[in-house]
């Protein structure tokens, strides 16, 4: 049988073509080659590669196996691209920046900057502002809720360009700001990370997706990177 492939079809497919160019995968959907987790050498048991999916199983994360999974490698100007859900009441976070140096700062969230992902409905940070889906955790609130029910999958993106931030939820932008300007150091003295000197300061870093004790899932994790200063902005 011979398929007659129509405009529209044909057009989606080269738009998502396009919206691909550029982009590398960081999780090879089989193994957690490419990361660690924090403080440590490996990723822990507590992460799970099951179907192309990665599992943060807090099960298996007991006796010392849990922590936040750190790509090994740092990104400065990047557009990342993730998938994930939660399970009921469940709470964790794409966080950004990191430094990772365990012997300075004990903790991914010392330094890095959070893009929250949560059951708002059935976790206590989805009652509390600027701790809810798709925020920039205790910072910014989002413009808007495009986040899906619980155990459906989300797709979160995350650009960072000289200084200039964006997130993106399910297609729709949700956070823009200015990173590291007289601005956001005020957001940051007005936040509960207030006299943490090492938050938020950093140009350059690893990529962490939270341990917080639930279950998450995460899948089809890509970036682009593009030099320092080029002129391109957005979303692209």
């Amino acid at each position: 049988m011979i398929k007659i492939i129509t405009t529209a079809v044909l057009f989606a497919f080269l738009q998502t073509a396009h919206a691909q160019k550029g982009f590398k995968p960081i999780f090879d959907g089989k193994t957690t080659t490419g990361w660690h987790t924090y403080g440590k050498t490996t990723a822990s048991a507590g992460w799970k590669v099951e179907d192309g999916v990665l599992h943060f199983d807090p099960e298996a994360a007991k006796n010392g196996q849990g922590g936040d999974l750190v790509t090994d490698a740092e990104y400065e100007n990047f557009h990342l691209k993730v998938d994930w859900k939660v399970a009921p009441n469940a709470n964790s976070g794409i966080i950004f920046y990191v430094n990772d140096n365990p012997q300075k700062y004990k903790n991914t969230y010392e330094t890095g900057l959070e893009m929250q992902v949560l059951d708002n409905d059935g976790h206590p940070d989805g009652k509390i502002t600027k701790h809810r889906a798709g925020d920039l955790y205790d910072l910014i609130q989002s413009k808007s809720e495009p986040v899906k029910p619980v155990g459906e999958w989300n797709t979160a993106e995350v650009v960072c360009k000289n200084g200039k931030l964006t997130f993106v939820l399910n297609g729709v932008i949700v956070v823009e700001t200015v990173l590291w300007d007289d601005n956001f150091k005020a957001i940051v003295a007005g936040s509960k990370f207030a006299g943490w000197p090492g938050f938020g300061t950093f140009k350059k870093g690893h990529i962490a997706l939270q341990d917080h004790g639930n279950n998450v899932w995460y899948r089809n994790i890509s970036i682009k990177e593009w030099n320092t200063m080029e002129t391109t902005t957005g979303c692209k």
